[in-house]
C-alpha cells in the first residue's frame, strides 16, 4: 500500500512544484470534457449533469480546502465536468427547428449572409423565415438557398427580405462512418434546411434602418473594391480584407486548397495577425518619432489599446465567423498581456484562449480550423523557444535571420497540421511548403498592409493607389496557387485514420 501511495504521490508532487506547467493543461481537460459529451450517441438525461454538477463543486471544495498534493486532480477533473456541462448548455441553447420533410413551396426571408456554393452558385442565408402551411414552432431559425437559373437581376444585400420558390431539406449527416457530420455542424450554427431555387428570387423590402448594418457595410466594402480590383486579384483581396469569398472562382478556390494557401483566404488567426501587428507597429513607431510624447505615454501600451480597437473591427466587419472569433480572442489576451505588463505570446496566453473559446463555443474543438489553428500556434511556441537558447542562436548568421525564421515558421506550422489536415479532408500537398514560403511574406509585408492604408486613405479618395499594391500581391500568392496546384503530386489522397488517432496524437505532442 506504501509503494502505491508514493507511486500515486510522485506524478502529482511533480505537477505541484511546476505550477507554470499545470495551467495550459486546464484547456486540454476541457477539452476532454466537451470532445467526452460529443462522442455520446444520445442526448444524457438530467441526471448525467447534475452528477457533473457535483463533480465540479467537489472539485472547487478539494482545490480550495484539500491539501496541495491534490490540486491537479481536482482541477483536471474539474475542467472535464465543467467540459461537459459547458457542451450541454450549449447545445440546450442552439437547439432550433429542423424541418422534419422535404418542403417545395414559396419561401421568404431576410438575408443574413451571402456566398457561393460548391457548384460556384450564389448563396443565401435567410433568417425570420416564413414558409408555406408551415407553422413558426416547426419554421427553420435559417435556411440557406442556393440560387440557380438566371438571377441576373438580383444584387442581394444583407438586410433585404426575399421571396421566392425553394426546395428544401434538412441538412444531411456524414455521408461515410467517421466522416464529415453537417448535420451537426448546421444545429449549431441554427441552420434548420438548406436548398435551392430555379425562379427568379423576389425582392420584398430594402433593409430598414440598422438592421444587418454591419453586413451590409461589409458587401460595400467588398463591391468597392470588386470594383477597383477586378478579376480574381479583387475577389482575393476584398476576401482577406471583409470575409466576402463570394466573387472567387471556383477553379481559384481550388487552386488555393490543392497548393495549401486556403489559409491565406481564412481570416483567421495570421489575418487578424498581420493587421494588428502593422497597426501595433504603426503607433508604436510612430509616437516614438515625437520626442515630447514619447517621454509622456507608454507607446507599447498606447499602440495595443489602437490594436484591440482595430482587431474588434476586423472582426465585426469580417463577419465574426468561428475562425475569426478564435482569432480575435486570441489577439485579446496577447494585447491584454501587453497591457498588464506580461509576456503576449507563450503557453499561458494560448491556453486562455482555448478555454475561453472552448467554454463559449464547445463545437469549436471539432472543427478542423480550431484543432489546425492552435496546434500551428502551440508548435511555433515551442519550436521557437527551443532557438532562444543562446549557444544556438550564436550558431546562426545574423543576416540569416529572417529567411531562417520563415523557412522554420514554415515547417513547423506545416508539420503541426499536416495530420490534422490529413484527417479531416483525406489529402496531403506536396508542395505546401514551397508555395507558403513564396506567397507569406508577400501577404505580411505588402497584401494586408496595403489592405490597412487603403481603409485609411479611401475617406480622402486616395484608396487607388494601395489597392493597387494589394492588386499586384494578390495577383503573385494566385499565381503561385495555381503553378503550385498544376505541378505533378501537388495532391495526393491518404485513408481515413481511427477516430482516436488525433486526441491521442495531440495529447502525446502536448505531453512532449
Amino acid at each position: 500500500m506504501a509503494i502505491l501511495k508514493h507511486r500515486i504521490a510522485a506524478p502529482l508532487r511533480f505537477l505541484v512544484e511546476t505550477p507554470a506547467s499545470l495551467f495550459p493543461w486546464c484547456a486540454v481537460f476541457l477539452a476532454v470534457g466537451i470532445g467526452f459529451w460529443f462522442s455520446l450517441s444520445v442526448e444524457p438525461r438530467l441526471g448525467f449533469y447534475s452528477l457533473a454538477v457535483l463533480v465540479l463543486f467537489v472539485c472547487i471544495a478539494t482545490r480550495l480546502k484539500a491539501a496541495e498534493l491534490y490540486h491537479p486532480v481536482a482541477v483536471a477533473f474539474g475542467c472535464i465536468a465543467f467540459g461537459l456541462l459547458a457542451a450541454g448548455l450549449r447545445g440546450q441553447l442552439q437547439a432550433s427547428p429542423m424541418l422534419d420533410f422535404r418542403y417545395y413551396g414559396p419561401v421568404e426571408g431576410r438575408i443574413i449572409d451571402i456566398d457561393r456554393s460548391q457548384s460556384d452558385k450564389l448563396r443565401l442565408t435567410l433568417d425570420q423565415v416564413v414558409l408555406e402551411r408551415t407553422s413558426p414552432a416547426r419554421t427553420p431559425a435559417k435556411v440557406r438557398i442556393s440560387l440557380h437559373g438566371n438571377q441576373d437581376h438580383l444584387q442581394p444585400i444583407p438586410g433585404m427580405t426575399v421571396a421566392m420558390t425553394a426546395m428544401l431539406a434538412a441538412p444531411e449527416g456524414p455521408a461515410e462512418p467517421g466522416g464529415f457530420d453537417f448535420r451537426r455542424m448546421a444545429y449549431f450554427d441554427r441552420l434548420g434546411a438548406v436548398g435551392y431555387t430555379r425562379t427568379p428570387v423576389l425582392v420584398m423590402a430594402m433593409p430598414v434602418g440598422g438592421a444587418q448594418l454591419v453586413n451590409r457595410m461589409r458587401t460595400s466594402l467588398s463591391n468597392a473594391i470588386m470594383a477597383a480590383v477586378p478579376g480574381d486579384s479583387g475577389a482575393f483581396a476584398s476576401g482577406v480584407m471583409t470575409g466576402d469569398q463570394s466573387g472567387i472562382s471556383r477553379d481559384t478556390v481550388q487552386a488555393l486548397r490543392n497548393s495549401n494557401l486556403s489559409h491565406l483566404l481564412a481570416i483567421s488567426g495570421m489575418n487578424m495577425a498581420f493587421i494588428t501587428g502593422f497597426v501595433f507597429a504603426l503607433i508604436r513607431y510612430g509616437v516614438a518619432l515625437v520626442p515630447p510624447l514619447a517621454l509622456r505615454v507608454n507607446s507599447k501600451k498606447v499602440a495595443a489599446v489602437f490594436a484591440l480597437a482595430v482587431a474588434a473591427f476586423y472582426l465585426a466587419l469580417s463577419g465574426s465567423n468561428v475562425a475569426t472569433e478564435r482569432a480575435f480572442i486570441t489577439v485579446v489576451v496577447m494585447l491584454g498581456a501587453v497591457l498588464i505588463d506580461r509576456r503576449a505570446l507563450s503557453l499561458r496566453t494560448v491556453a486562455i484562449s482555448a478555454f475561453v473559446l472552448l467554454a463559449w463555443q464547445p463545437e469549436s474543438l471539432l472543427q478542423p480550423g480550431f484543432q489546425m489553428s492552435y496546434a500551428a500556434t502551440v508548435a511555433l511556441i515551442w519550436g521557437f523557444g527551443m532557438f532562444q537558447n543562446q549557444i544556438v542562436r550564436e550558431r546562426i548568421p545574423r543576416w540569416t535571420m529572417p529567411i531562417f525564421t520563415l523557412v522554420m515558421s514554415s515547417v513547423i506550422a506545416g508539420a503541426a497540421t499536416a495530420p490534422f489536415a490529413a484527417a479531416h479532408f483525406n489529402r496531403l500537398t506536396g508542395y505546401g511548403l514551397v508555395a507558403n514560403l513564396l506567397t507569406v511574406p508577400v501577404m505580411g509585408a505588402v497584401v494586408m498592409p496595403a489592405g490597412a492604408v487603403a481603409a485609411l486613405l479611401a475617406p480622402f479618395g486616395l484608396a487607388w493607389l494601395p489597392l493597387w499594391v494589394m492588386d499586384m500581391g494578390s495577383r503573385w500568392i494566385l499565381w503561385v496557387a495555381h503553378w503550385i496546384a498544376s505541378l505533378d503530386g501537388a495532391v495526393s489522397g491518404v485513408h481515413s485514420p481511427p477516430a482516436m488517432f488525433l486526441p491521442v496524437l495531440s495529447v502525446g505532442a502536448l505531453w512532449v
